[in-house]
Parts: structure tokens; C-alpha cells; sequence
């Protein structure tokens, strides 16, 4: 096991090698893994597993990574659930274990420390994020290796559920009912993603890109990338800008930490980007895969949060955020976080 603590650089793309944890500790804004924005990462351990990446979308981050070396633990059908992401991000929630706070605090985490592994695991079973029983799970876990390993030979949905060894059939059931989407769209989304990082972060034409994801037609892998993205395979590899980094991001981010508290127009940062309204929305969307409200609505919260830890009082945090009154910004606090400014203080949802 390899623990490093380092402070990230905005916007840069760190590819995941290995079986890693990553550990925010202090900063601010989102987070980018896999083409899609988190600004919910606080208080998680994030678990990230081999041919991911992960960007920070601002310049503040702290951040601990601890890599696993020993591979043979991942084959475990018990832990592949932290890190073979379904619909979202693999994670613990700490607030909700004590244990893994334990082990993640400074004074306790070494060599030979409890397993963070096993911790983890039991703690992502008991959050049962789909609602399901264990045999359920497997079996909706076994369906997503055989998607990572087959995604690129067009399979049909009884294709794939016939691998699920005699489990089979009731798959297709098993996955609209607890994950909320089809088998199909499960091997769609796969596709997707690994056409987005082979456009982005390879020089291969977007002709070899379309035959290695199993696509005979590179005109209807054209079409069908543009259908999900809204970007053809060639604005998309141009929009996210893998080797040069733009500054069009690093700027907007900054605009918003710096005037996020008294400004919510859109209007407002067009202005200061020398833009107009559309513009900023549509380059917003293509680099950084969010928009404009959900950038914004991320910085509020998170200074929202940093207020009530620092001790402000609930009307005086809604004040210095330009809410019009405190139960505007409670309820606003609310909706975004599911638990209002007053049980965030008494549950203790911060360090």
C-alpha cells in the first residue's frame, strides 16, 4: 500500500494505474472523474479502479491518495462493489463510519493499520445504495464485468444476460428495478465512455476509434456520438483540449470564487469573459461538462458549509450569501444537500 498526499493542479487529468482511494481532505469546487462533474465529494472516500482519471476543478485542493498494490484483493466479488462504478462514483460516506475515519486520520493510518479494504466494503453494503440483497448484487455485478469485457463486440441484451452463467435471465429485471435503467443502456454508457477517453486522450483517427468500440459505420458512430454529446467526435476531442489545458475553465473558476457570494446572473460572468450569455453556457458545457447554475450552486454550497463549520449562524451565513432571507437559504440548503443548515450542526456533518 502507497499513501501520498499532494496538492493537485487545476484542470490536469491524473489517470488512475492502479486501485486507489482518494481522500479529499480540505478544498473547494468539483471534481471531474470519468467525463462527469461531482461537486458532492465531500466527507467521501472516493474509490477509483484502474483506466479511470480524475480532474480538480479548482486550484485548493488537498488531497490523499493511497494506492493498493496487492491486485488479487479486487477479484473478490465482496470488494469489486467499491470500485466498478454502476451510474456514479464509488464511495463511504465518513459521517457514517467511524471506523474508516479512524483508519484515515492522521495518527492511524500506516503500514499494517486495520483494513481499509474490508472496512470499506461492509460500510458500502450497509449504505445498500440500490436497495438490493447480497445475491442481488452479485448478480448485478456480474453483469457490469461482462459489459467492461464485452462492450465493444455488439452484443444484444440476451447476449449478454445468457453469460450471466444459469443466474441469467432475471438480470434485465433485476437492473431496471434497483439500478432505474436497462442492461442496454448499461453497455451503452460503457461504450461511450470509452470512446470519449479514446478521442480524448489518444491521436487515433476518430475512424480507428469508431472500429475498435465495434462500430462497422464511422458515419453512424459519428451520429451516435453527437446524439449523446451534443459535440461530434472531433469538437469533443477540440472542446476538452487534453494536451494544452486551456485557461477558459481556470478563469471561470476563478471569476466564481471570486464573486460567487453576490452574483448568481449568468449575465454577469459573460460580461466579465467578454462573451454572451449563450456562448459562456455552450463553452461551459463542452470543456467542463457541467453548466454555468450547477458551477455556481456548488460554490455557494460549499461556502455555505465552510461557514456554518467556521461557527457563523445560520441567518448571518444567509446574508453574506445574498439570500433574500434565511428561510430561502435553508431551503435552498436543503434541497441540494438533503438536510437542512441546523441538522448539518446538530448531526455533525462536518470534521
Amino acid at each position: 500500500m502507497n499513501i501520498e498526499k499532494f496538492t493537485p493542479e487545476i484542470n490536469k487529468v491524473y489517470f488512475i494505474d492502479s486501485y486507489s482511494l482518494i481522500h479529499i481532505l480540505s478544498g473547494k469546487g468539483s471534481i471531474q472523474v470519468d467525463f462527469k462533474n461531482y461537486s458532492d465529494w465531500q466527507e467521501k472516500a472516493i474509490f477509483l479502479e484502474k483506466g479511470q482519471y480524475i480532474k480538480f476543478l479548482s486550484d485548493d485542493f488537498e488531497v490523499r491518495k493511497i494506492v493498493f498494490s496487492d491486485e488479487t484483493k479486487f477479484y473478490n466479488k465482496e470488494v469489486r462493489v467499491l470500485f466498478k462504478h454502476l451510474i456514479s462514483l464509488g464511495y463511504i460516506d465518513l459521517m457514517e463510519c467511524e471506523e474508516c475515519q479512524n483508519f484515515l486520520s492522521e495518527t492511524v493510518l500506516f503500514e499494517g493499520a486495520a483494513d481499509i479494504i474490508d472496512i470499506s466494503s461492509k460500510q458500502w453494503y450497509w449504505q445498500n445504495p440500490f436497495n438490493a440483497n447480497k445475491e442481488e448484487y452479485q448478480i448485478i455485478f456480474d453483469t457490469k464485468d461482462i459489459i467492461d469485457q464485452e462492450f465493444a463486440n455488439n452484443l444484444t441484451s440476451l447476449d449478454l444476460v445468457g453469460l450471466i452463467n444459469d443466474r441469467g435471465y432475471g438480470a434485465q429485471t433485476l437492473i431496471k428495478d434497483k439500478i432505474g435503467i436497462t442492461v442496454k443502456n448499461l453497455m451503452g454508457a460503457k461504450r461511450l465512455m470509452e470512446s470519449k477517453k479514446e478521442i480524448a486522450f489518444t491521436d487515433k483517427s476518430i475512424q480507428e476509434v469508431s472500429y475498435d468500440m465495434g462500430y462497422n459505420d464511422p458515419s453512424y458512430f459519428n451520429r451516435t456520438f453527437k446524439n449523446a454529446t451534443g459535440q461530434t467526435p472531433k469538437e469533443f476531442r477540440e472542446n476538452f483540449d487534453f494536451e494544452n489545458r486551456d485557461l477558459f475553465a481556470q478563469t471561470v473558476l476563478e471569476l466564481l470564487k471570486e464573486h460567487h457570494q453576490e452574483e448568481r446572473a449568468l449575465a454577469f460572468y459573460a460580461e466579465k469573459m467578454n462573451v454572451s450569455v449563450k456562448t459562456l453556457s455552450k463553452k461551459v458545457k463542452a470543456k467542463m461538462n457541467t453548466t454555468m447554475g450547477q458551477l455556481i450552486r456548488s460554490e455557494l454550497l460549499y461556502s455555505a458549509m465552510q461557514l456554518l463549520q467556521e461557527g457563523e449562524r445560520i441567518t448571518s451565513v444567509s446574508e453574506r450569501l445574498s439570500f433574500e432571507e434565511p428561510n430561502h437559504f435553508s431551503s435552498f440548503f436543503k434541497h441540494y444537500l438533503g438536510i437542512t443548515p441546523s441538522e448539518f450542526l446538530s448531526k455533525k456533518y462536518h470534521k
